[in-house]
């Protein structure tokens, strides 16, 4: 993707690249972008673009829904011990 390729050359020299850099970077992007301007970087983007920024959106979505559901059990367990005698 362009943007990425672009920031990327933007920043390459200025950050580590670890983790913490790129979130920062990545939301201080998008504090920065309007509605309409996140929409026309969406209509730029190519049918494998448009996948993988979908797939990424929805498998990570679907980690976070996944991960509080188990954190929900744990916790309801840890109130309600069950009787094994």
């Amino acid at each position: 993707m362009k943007l990425v390729d672009e920031l990327y050359e933007m920043y390459r020299t200025k950050l580590t690249g670890d983790e913490e850099d790129i979130d920062m970077l990545a939301f201080a992007f998008l504090e920065e972008m309007s509605h309409e301007d996140l929409l026309a970087l969406i209509h730029d983007m190519d049918k494998q673009e448009l996948y993988d920024l979908m797939g990424l959106y929805l498998i990570e979505s679907l980690k976070g829904k996944f991960a509080q559901e188990q954190y929900g059990q744990q916790r309801a367990s840890a109130f309600h011990p069950r009787n094994i005698h």
